[in-house]
């Protein structure tokens, strides 16, 4: 089969932005020359692997192929990192990183200023998901590197960055704001906003862990809306004590019992050599990781797989 990393680059490219001639900007090509190399790339496979409609879809090949052709062209990226490095001093290029929300306001700002002047070469361009989506990313080569949560198994590598405790938000006006922590069933009188955004498996194992049934009222997606909620009076909500800095003066989070902590962890993925700028970035958070997780050492130092 001949099957070049620019057929799989245009195919990938036509699935991301939904059509041949957003890819073919992005790509920098005409849009005739993207056409032409996904049929090419057609008949190597020896079938459709796009809908040609308007949004673009894959076809059922493409779907399965689109993870091998993603993976690839990972592989391909850290392949020319790890020559490039051998070349010159220094780590440079660009890499994807995958965070939760939660992650994303409350870790990523002092690691993106902590990457920025220790490795000012390295371009980051970061994806923002739910905690499955960022596994499926990470494992298929749409990202080089994720902030995961609890991961299970811990992957070889992984650095710990922070731990957390899910806690309850309430408004600065309710009874129980200005205790110094709550049980969960004093809680059960509230109705409880629940967010979808890859907190929801964690607090319905804190529910368990109490012996209540969990029975959110309103299932929410966005964090934000969330809170605008419970500020509006709408009930109560259990969220991760990091999305803190995206809650207004109007609410406060108080610690519940019975505490469930969360680890949050750096790294690569399991199945393929790791990109060098990964290994980068997460050997100088290393060295900063007292500094990143409010004054606690990590607990994970294993190197990064080669």
């Amino acid at each position: 089969m001949d099957v070049t990393l620019r057929q799989l680059d245009v195919f990938v490219a036509i699935m991301d932005h939904e059509g041949f001639g957003a890819a073919a900007a992005a790509l920098g090509m005409s849009q005739s020359s993207v056409s032409h190399s996904l049929a090419s790339l057609e008949r190597s496979v020896q079938g459709e692997l796009v809908h040609r409609a308007t949004p673009v879809r894959p076809s059922p090949l493409g779907d399965a192929l689109l993870p091998h052709a993603r993976a690839t062209l990972a592989a391909a990226r850290a392949f020319h990192a790890a020559a490039s490095a051998h070349r010159s001093a220094g780590a440079a290029g660009s890499i994807g990183l995958a965070v939760p929300p939660t992650a994303a306001r409350g870790l990523l700002p002092g690691l993106l200023r902590l990457w920025r002047e220790q490795l000012p070469h390295i371009e980051i361009r970061i994806f923002e998901g739910l905690d499955e989506e960022i596994e499926e990313w990470l494992e298929s080569g749409t990202v080089d590197a994720a902030v995961l949560i609890d991961p299970d198994p811990l992957p070889r590598g992984a650095l710990h960055l922070a731990t957390d405790a899910y806690e309850a938000v309430l408004r600065s006006d309710h009874p129980l704001a200005g205790e110094e922590s709550i049980a969960l069933a004093d809680l059960l009188d509230d109705p409880l906003l629940a967010t979808t955004s890859g907190c929801e498996t964690q607090v319905k194992h804190l529910h368990s862990l109490a012996g209540h049934p969990y029975r959110p009222t309103q299932r929410i997606r966005e964090l934000t809306t969330l809170l605008s909620m419970v500020e509006a009076g709408l009930g109560v909500a259990i969220i991760p004590s990091l999305a803190a800095s995206m809650m207004p003066d109007t609410l406060t989070l108080v610690p519940l019992l019975p505490r469930l902590e969360r680890r949050l962890v750096l790294t690569g993925p399991t199945t393929r050599p790791w990109h060098p700028n990964v290994t980068a970035i997460r050997d100088l958070s290393e060295k900063h990781a007292a500094d990143i997780s409010g004054g606690r050492a990590p607990d994970v130092t294993t190197r990064a797989p080669a």
